[in-house]
């Protein structure tokens, strides 16, 4: 069963608010578990099928809106690497998803519970529920909490590595000492800002989801003002 600490925990941290908990618990109930209980709901691999298909949905129209200098292939490109689902188990960890999973005994013991492709597809079937019991705005709020802020730092645009660049361009006339220095961490959400000095001296600061992600930031702050 889902937790009342969670449920609390939706409405306090995204203002979600489910009219019907079943589409809730169904979003965690894991095949293995709804076969050793009969009273279960059914598994959610029905809502994760839905919810891969609205979640590009919504990346689609956000990056569309938000990206107006894109061209067709651009946006292709930038909303592939976003819906990879890869990043989704981050995202399922990041809201506390992985301690409200109804596993089977024996996934459990296996310690499926941590299994990244089994939060990935409990992260869509979540998104999957949800535009279910409230539509598509819904999800999109939702994301405005979780992946969308991603896409404005462009960690999703792996087009340029801005470290690199950043070093070349330091080093054209001979050795510079460049260092990041990670100056905040936080989780649930995960945030980290990241301190670029150059020679010892503060140069700029970049902020993201992961330490990778502010040091790109950071270099491109950098590099736009060096520049």
């Amino acid at each position: 069963m889902v937790s009342t600490k969670f449920i609390k925990q939706l409405d306090e941290k995204f203002g979600i608010k489910f009219n019907n908990k079943e589409l809730l618990e169904e979003a965690f109930t894991h095949s293995s578990y709804a076969n050793e209980h009969r009273d279960a709901v059914r598994d959610y691999e029905k809502l994760e099928f839905l919810g891969d298909a609205v979640l590009e949905l919504a990346i689609s129209d956000y990056v569309y809106r938000h990206f107006p200098k894109l061209n067709e292939g651009e946006l292709t490109r930038l909303r592939s690497n976003i819906v990879r689902t890869e990043g989704f188990s981050e995202f399922a960890i990041e809201c506390g998803f992985q301690n409200e999973i109804n596993l089977g005994k024996g996934e459990e013991k296996a310690g499926a519970r941590h299994r990244k492709t089994l939060l990935e597809d409990v992260f869509e079937a979540f998104n999957g529920a949800l535009f279910l019991d409230q539509g598509l705005p819904a999800v999109q709020r939702f994301l405005h909490f979780t992946v969308y802020p991603l896409i404005d730092q462009g960690e999703f645009d792996d087009s340029r590595d801005y470290k690199t660049d950043l070093q070349e361009f330091l080093q054209q006339n001979g050795p510079v000492e460049i260092e990041y220095q990670t100056i905040s961490e936080s989780q649930l959400p995960s945030h980290f800002v990241v301190e670029l000095k150059i020679n010892g001296k503060v140069q700029s600061q970049g902020e993201g989801h992961n330490k990778k992600a502010a040091e790109q930031q950071a270099a491109k702050a950098a590099l736009e003002e060096l520049e």
